[in-house]
Protein backbone atom coordinates (compact mmCIF):
# COMPACT_ATOMS: atom_id res chain seq x y z
CA UNK A 1 0.00 0.00 0.00
CA UNK A 2 1.00 3.33 -0.70
CA UNK A 3 2.74 5.40 2.31
CA UNK A 4 0.83 8.25 4.04
CA UNK A 5 0.80 11.62 2.61
CA UNK A 6 3.16 13.12 5.28
CA UNK A 7 5.55 10.64 4.39
CA UNK A 8 7.83 9.79 1.62
CA UNK A 9 8.76 6.70 0.16
CA UNK A 10 12.99 6.15 -0.30
CA UNK A 11 14.77 4.37 -2.75
CA UNK A 12 15.69 1.83 0.25
CA UNK A 13 11.46 1.15 1.07
CA UNK A 14 11.43 -0.04 -2.46
CA UNK A 15 14.28 -2.45 -2.47
CA UNK A 16 13.18 -3.74 1.09
CA UNK A 17 9.66 -4.37 -0.13
CA UNK A 18 10.94 -5.83 -4.08
CA UNK A 19 14.37 -7.88 -2.19
CA UNK A 20 16.86 -6.20 -3.74
CA UNK A 21 19.55 -3.81 -3.68
CA UNK A 22 19.46 0.14 -4.02
CA UNK A 23 21.09 -0.36 -7.21
CA UNK A 24 18.46 -2.66 -8.70
CA UNK A 25 15.80 -0.16 -8.13
CA UNK A 26 17.97 2.80 -9.54
CA UNK A 27 18.76 0.56 -12.84
CA UNK A 28 14.97 -0.47 -13.18
CA UNK A 29 14.39 3.48 -13.29
CA UNK A 30 17.57 4.79 -15.19
CA UNK A 31 18.71 1.86 -16.80
CA UNK A 32 15.80 -1.04 -17.34
CA UNK A 33 17.97 -3.17 -20.35
CA UNK A 34 20.44 -3.97 -17.59
CA UNK A 35 17.88 -5.84 -14.80
CA UNK A 36 16.28 -9.08 -16.14
CA UNK A 37 12.41 -9.47 -17.13
CA UNK A 38 11.03 -11.42 -13.49
CA UNK A 39 13.37 -8.36 -11.00
CA UNK A 40 11.97 -5.59 -13.34
CA UNK A 41 8.38 -6.45 -13.02
CA UNK A 42 9.06 -7.22 -8.87
CA UNK A 43 10.63 -3.75 -8.81
CA UNK A 44 8.07 -2.10 -10.47
CA UNK A 45 5.34 -3.37 -8.74
CA UNK A 46 6.94 -2.02 -5.73
CA UNK A 47 7.06 1.03 -7.03
CA UNK A 48 3.90 1.09 -8.06
CA UNK A 49 2.15 -0.07 -4.39
CA UNK A 50 4.25 2.25 -2.55
CA UNK A 51 4.10 5.26 -4.94
CA UNK A 52 7.44 6.09 -5.01
CA UNK A 53 9.10 8.73 -7.00
CA UNK A 54 12.20 9.21 -8.09
CA UNK A 55 14.44 12.07 -6.82
CA UNK A 56 14.41 14.90 -9.28
CA UNK A 57 17.50 16.70 -7.73
CA UNK A 58 19.15 12.84 -7.64
CA UNK A 59 18.83 12.52 -11.35
CA UNK A 60 19.70 16.52 -11.89
CA UNK A 61 23.43 15.58 -10.15
CA UNK A 62 23.77 12.83 -11.95
CA UNK A 63 23.21 14.43 -14.89
CA UNK A 64 24.55 17.37 -14.17
CA UNK A 65 22.15 18.78 -15.32
CA UNK A 66 19.07 21.34 -13.85
CA UNK A 67 16.40 19.81 -15.68
CA UNK A 68 15.31 23.56 -16.33
CA UNK A 69 14.46 26.03 -19.65
CA UNK A 70 15.09 29.52 -19.21
CA UNK A 71 12.62 31.99 -20.79
CA UNK A 72 12.92 36.25 -20.28
CA UNK A 73 9.54 37.12 -19.30
CA UNK A 74 10.22 40.77 -20.32
CA UNK A 75 10.67 40.26 -23.86
CA UNK A 76 7.38 38.77 -24.14
CA UNK A 77 6.30 42.56 -23.41
CA UNK A 78 3.70 44.22 -20.25
CA UNK A 79 1.30 44.88 -23.14
CA UNK A 80 1.71 41.48 -25.23
CA UNK A 81 -1.41 39.43 -25.19
CA UNK A 82 0.50 36.57 -26.29
CA UNK A 83 2.62 36.18 -22.41
CA UNK A 84 -0.11 34.17 -20.84
CA UNK A 85 -1.41 31.84 -23.89
CA UNK A 86 2.49 31.20 -24.40
CA UNK A 87 4.05 30.60 -20.68
CA UNK A 88 0.71 28.56 -19.77
CA UNK A 89 1.27 26.50 -22.62
CA UNK A 90 5.39 26.02 -22.43
CA UNK A 91 4.87 25.12 -18.79
CA UNK A 92 2.09 22.64 -19.67
CA UNK A 93 4.17 21.06 -22.17
CA UNK A 94 7.80 20.79 -20.57
CA UNK A 95 7.05 18.07 -18.26
CA UNK A 96 6.59 16.22 -21.43
CA UNK A 97 9.84 16.96 -22.49
CA UNK A 98 11.44 15.97 -18.88
CA UNK A 99 12.09 19.73 -17.91
CA UNK A 100 10.07 22.64 -16.73
CA UNK A 101 10.43 26.51 -17.07
CA UNK A 102 12.22 28.68 -15.49
CA UNK A 103 10.83 32.05 -16.25
CA UNK A 104 13.34 35.24 -15.17
CA UNK A 105 14.07 39.05 -16.30
CA UNK A 106 15.15 42.36 -15.63
CA UNK A 107 13.79 45.97 -15.27
CA UNK A 108 15.19 46.61 -18.62
CA UNK A 109 12.56 47.45 -21.28
CA UNK A 110 14.61 45.42 -23.97
CA UNK A 111 16.10 42.18 -24.17
CA UNK A 112 19.30 42.37 -22.20
CA UNK A 113 21.99 39.39 -21.85
CA UNK A 114 22.40 39.90 -17.75
CA UNK A 115 19.67 37.24 -16.87
CA UNK A 116 21.00 34.84 -19.60
CA UNK A 117 24.39 35.09 -17.62
CA UNK A 118 22.92 34.84 -14.06
CA UNK A 119 21.23 31.99 -15.04
CA UNK A 120 23.89 30.24 -16.70
CA UNK A 121 26.65 30.83 -14.62
CA UNK A 122 24.58 29.59 -11.50
CA UNK A 123 24.06 26.10 -13.57
CA UNK A 124 19.85 27.27 -13.23
CA UNK A 125 19.14 26.21 -16.62
CA UNK A 126 20.31 23.26 -19.07
CA UNK A 127 18.68 25.88 -22.18
CA UNK A 128 17.13 28.80 -23.36
CA UNK A 129 14.21 29.83 -25.44
CA UNK A 130 14.61 33.06 -26.87
CA UNK A 131 11.54 35.24 -27.47
CA UNK A 132 10.63 38.74 -29.12
CA UNK A 133 14.01 38.74 -31.72
CA UNK A 134 14.74 41.77 -33.92
CA UNK A 135 17.05 43.07 -36.07
CA UNK A 136 20.59 43.80 -33.59
CA UNK A 137 19.54 41.18 -30.95
CA UNK A 138 22.70 40.67 -28.81
CA UNK A 139 21.28 37.29 -27.17
CA UNK A 140 21.80 34.57 -30.43
CA UNK A 141 25.55 35.39 -30.90
CA UNK A 142 26.25 35.57 -27.59
CA UNK A 143 24.63 32.02 -26.90
CA UNK A 144 26.02 30.85 -30.02
CA UNK A 145 30.00 31.92 -28.88
CA UNK A 146 29.62 29.78 -25.33
CA UNK A 147 28.29 27.20 -27.33
CA UNK A 148 24.71 27.55 -25.14
CA UNK A 149 21.70 25.62 -26.28
CA UNK A 150 18.75 27.74 -27.12
CA UNK A 151 16.03 28.03 -29.69
CA UNK A 152 13.81 30.84 -30.64
CA UNK A 153 10.41 31.69 -30.60
CA UNK A 154 10.67 34.17 -33.84
CA UNK A 155 13.44 33.86 -36.11
CA UNK A 156 16.92 34.92 -35.52
CA UNK A 157 16.88 37.97 -38.17
CA UNK A 158 20.57 38.48 -38.62
CA UNK A 159 21.52 34.99 -38.85
CA UNK A 160 19.85 32.91 -41.88
CA UNK A 161 21.54 30.21 -41.41
CA UNK A 162 19.98 29.51 -37.60
CA UNK A 163 16.99 26.79 -37.65
CA UNK A 164 16.09 26.24 -34.72
CA UNK A 165 13.55 29.00 -34.68
CA UNK A 166 9.39 28.63 -34.49
CA UNK A 167 7.62 31.43 -36.04
CA UNK A 168 4.01 32.12 -36.76
CA UNK A 169 3.60 33.46 -40.73
CA UNK A 170 2.08 36.37 -39.98
CA UNK A 171 2.17 37.44 -43.56
CA UNK A 172 -0.36 34.33 -44.06
CA UNK A 173 -2.59 36.08 -40.89
CA UNK A 174 -3.28 38.95 -42.69
CA UNK A 175 -4.28 37.34 -45.98
CA UNK A 176 -6.27 35.34 -44.04
CA UNK A 177 -8.13 38.39 -42.61
CA UNK A 178 -8.71 40.25 -45.16
CA UNK A 179 -10.28 37.05 -47.44
CA UNK A 180 -12.44 36.50 -44.66
CA UNK A 181 -13.68 40.60 -44.62
CA UNK A 182 -13.81 40.00 -48.47
CA UNK A 183 -16.25 37.04 -48.02
CA UNK A 184 -18.48 38.52 -45.50
CA UNK A 185 -18.83 41.73 -47.76
CA UNK A 186 -16.85 43.92 -46.75
CA UNK A 187 -15.61 46.71 -49.78
CA UNK A 188 -12.71 48.67 -48.95
CA UNK A 189 -9.83 46.65 -46.40
CA UNK A 190 -8.16 49.76 -44.23
CA UNK A 191 -5.01 48.81 -42.14
CA UNK A 192 -3.82 49.73 -38.86
CA UNK A 193 -0.41 48.02 -37.86
CA UNK A 194 2.87 49.28 -35.88
CA UNK A 195 5.21 51.71 -37.18
CA UNK A 196 7.77 50.56 -39.75
CA UNK A 197 10.70 49.00 -38.55
CA UNK A 198 8.80 46.11 -36.45
CA UNK A 199 10.14 42.90 -37.88
CA UNK A 200 6.61 40.99 -37.08
CA UNK A 201 4.52 44.03 -37.84
CA UNK A 202 6.19 44.71 -41.15
CA UNK A 203 5.48 40.93 -41.84
CA UNK A 204 1.64 41.62 -40.81
CA UNK A 205 1.39 44.41 -42.53
CA UNK A 206 2.79 42.63 -45.92
CA UNK A 207 0.01 39.97 -46.21
CA UNK A 208 -3.05 43.20 -46.28
CA UNK A 209 -0.84 44.45 -49.11
CA UNK A 210 -0.33 41.32 -51.02
CA UNK A 211 -4.15 40.06 -50.12
CA UNK A 212 -5.85 43.84 -51.21
CA UNK A 213 -3.70 43.48 -54.71
CA UNK A 214 -4.93 40.15 -55.22
CA UNK A 215 -8.80 40.56 -54.62
CA UNK A 216 -8.75 44.50 -56.06
CA UNK A 217 -9.05 45.62 -59.71
CA UNK A 218 -8.64 49.20 -61.56
CA UNK A 219 -11.95 50.21 -61.49
CA UNK A 220 -12.60 48.26 -58.03
CA UNK A 221 -9.68 48.74 -55.47
CA UNK A 222 -9.65 46.99 -52.39
CA UNK A 223 -6.81 49.01 -50.35
CA UNK A 224 -8.64 51.44 -47.85
CA UNK A 225 -6.48 53.77 -45.92
CA UNK A 226 -3.77 53.22 -43.19
CA UNK A 227 -2.25 54.04 -40.05
CA UNK A 228 0.31 53.27 -37.25
CA UNK A 229 0.27 53.17 -33.48
CA UNK A 230 2.32 51.25 -30.66
CA UNK A 231 0.98 48.68 -28.72
CA UNK A 232 -0.57 50.57 -26.59
CA UNK A 233 -4.86 50.95 -26.06
CA UNK A 234 -5.02 54.89 -25.84
CA UNK A 235 -2.25 55.18 -28.83
CA UNK A 236 -4.25 52.62 -31.03
CA UNK A 237 -7.51 54.72 -30.13
CA UNK A 238 -6.11 58.03 -31.28
CA UNK A 239 -4.62 56.70 -34.59
CA UNK A 240 -8.06 54.44 -35.23
CA UNK A 241 -10.47 58.05 -35.04
CA UNK A 242 -9.01 59.25 -37.98
CA UNK A 243 -8.74 56.65 -39.57
CA UNK A 244 -12.54 55.95 -39.66
CA UNK A 245 -13.15 58.93 -40.57
CA UNK A 246 -12.11 58.28 -44.19
CA UNK A 247 -14.55 55.10 -44.22
CA UNK A 248 -17.43 54.30 -44.97
CA UNK A 249 -20.38 51.73 -43.82
CA UNK A 250 -19.69 48.71 -45.70
CA UNK A 251 -15.78 48.74 -45.21
CA UNK A 252 -13.28 47.15 -42.33
CA UNK A 253 -10.15 47.73 -41.06
CA UNK A 254 -7.60 44.63 -39.95
CA UNK A 255 -5.22 45.39 -37.44
CA UNK A 256 -1.58 43.82 -36.29
CA UNK A 257 -3.31 42.85 -32.98
CA UNK A 258 -5.86 42.78 -30.79
CA UNK A 259 -4.82 45.89 -28.82
CA UNK A 260 -5.19 48.09 -32.12
CA UNK A 261 -8.82 46.38 -33.05
CA UNK A 262 -9.94 47.22 -29.63
CA UNK A 263 -8.74 50.68 -30.35
CA UNK A 264 -10.79 50.50 -33.48
CA UNK A 265 -13.82 48.91 -31.62
CA UNK A 266 -13.62 52.03 -28.66
CA UNK A 267 -13.90 54.55 -31.42
CA UNK A 268 -16.57 52.69 -33.26
CA UNK A 269 -18.57 52.16 -30.00
CA UNK A 270 -18.27 55.89 -29.16
CA UNK A 271 -19.45 57.31 -32.61
CA UNK A 272 -22.76 54.74 -32.14
CA UNK A 273 -21.28 52.42 -34.91
CA UNK A 274 -21.68 48.71 -34.34
CA UNK A 275 -18.44 47.05 -35.06
CA UNK A 276 -19.44 44.19 -37.41
CA UNK A 277 -23.04 45.97 -38.92
CA UNK A 278 -21.02 48.80 -39.91
CA UNK A 279 -17.52 48.48 -39.44
CA UNK A 280 -16.02 45.45 -39.64
CA UNK A 281 -12.52 44.92 -37.18
CA UNK A 282 -10.45 42.10 -37.46
CA UNK A 283 -7.64 41.72 -34.61
CA UNK A 284 -4.43 39.63 -34.70
CA UNK A 285 -3.14 37.37 -31.80
CA UNK A 286 -6.21 35.69 -30.78
CA UNK A 287 -6.13 36.86 -27.42
CA UNK A 288 -8.09 37.24 -24.15
CA UNK A 289 -9.21 40.47 -25.09
CA UNK A 290 -10.33 39.68 -28.65
CA UNK A 291 -12.20 36.93 -26.71
CA UNK A 292 -14.18 39.70 -24.29
CA UNK A 293 -14.79 42.06 -26.88
CA UNK A 294 -16.36 39.72 -29.22
CA UNK A 295 -13.68 41.10 -32.22
CA UNK A 296 -12.78 38.44 -34.94
CA UNK A 297 -8.73 37.83 -34.70
CA UNK A 298 -5.97 35.62 -36.36
CA UNK A 299 -5.13 33.26 -33.46
CA UNK A 300 -1.65 32.23 -32.95
CA UNK A 301 -1.18 28.80 -32.07
CA UNK A 302 0.12 28.72 -28.84
CA UNK A 303 -0.10 24.55 -28.11
CA UNK A 304 1.92 23.73 -31.76
CA UNK A 305 4.51 26.92 -30.78
CA UNK A 306 5.02 25.55 -27.18
CA UNK A 307 5.70 22.11 -28.48
CA UNK A 308 7.94 23.10 -31.26
CA UNK A 309 10.09 25.20 -29.34
CA UNK A 310 10.87 22.59 -27.02
CA UNK A 311 11.10 19.53 -29.22
CA UNK A 312 14.01 22.37 -30.93
CA UNK A 313 15.77 22.92 -27.24
CA UNK A 314 15.16 18.79 -26.61
CA UNK A 315 17.33 18.10 -30.04
CA UNK A 316 19.96 21.18 -29.22
CA UNK A 317 20.64 19.39 -25.69
CA UNK A 318 20.94 15.89 -27.30
CA UNK A 319 23.49 17.23 -29.68
CA UNK A 320 21.56 16.16 -32.69
CA UNK A 321 21.83 18.80 -36.18
CA UNK A 322 19.60 21.42 -36.53
CA UNK A 323 17.14 21.01 -38.94
CA UNK A 324 17.27 21.89 -42.26
CA UNK A 325 14.57 25.09 -41.82
CA UNK A 326 12.92 26.27 -39.21
CA UNK A 327 9.15 25.73 -38.67
CA UNK A 328 6.24 28.41 -39.83
CA UNK A 329 3.00 27.86 -38.54
CA UNK A 330 -0.19 28.92 -40.45
CA UNK A 331 -2.19 31.29 -37.55
CA UNK A 332 -6.24 30.11 -37.92
CA UNK A 333 -8.40 33.25 -38.08
CA UNK A 334 -11.26 33.14 -34.81
CA UNK A 335 -14.64 34.80 -35.82
CA UNK A 336 -16.80 36.53 -34.16
CA UNK A 337 -19.66 39.57 -34.06
CA UNK A 338 -16.81 42.35 -35.22
CA UNK A 339 -17.40 40.63 -38.57
CA UNK A 340 -21.18 40.06 -38.81
CA UNK A 341 -21.88 42.48 -41.37
CA UNK A 342 -25.38 43.35 -41.82
CA UNK A 343 -26.70 45.06 -45.14
CA UNK A 344 -30.61 46.06 -45.39
CA UNK A 345 -32.42 44.41 -48.35
CA UNK A 346 -32.99 47.40 -51.29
Amino acid sequence: MPQSEGSRVTIHDVARAAGVSRQTVSNTVNNPERVSPDTLDRVRAAIADLGYHPSSSAKSLRSRRAGAIGLELHTLGTHNATTAPVLTALSIRAAYHDAHLVPFGSAEGTPMLEGYKAMWAGRLVDAFIVAETHHGDPRPPWLEARGIPYASFGRVWDDPTFTRWVDVDGAAGTRVAVEHCIDAGYRTIAYLGWPQGSVVGDDRRSGWVAACDAAGTASSPVHGPEAVAEQDLDAAIAAAGPLVDLLSPGDAVVCASDVLALGVHQVLVRRGLEPGRDIGVVGFDGSETAAMHHLSSVAQPFDAIAEESLRLVRAALRGEPAPTAGSLLLPALTRARSTRLHRKEP
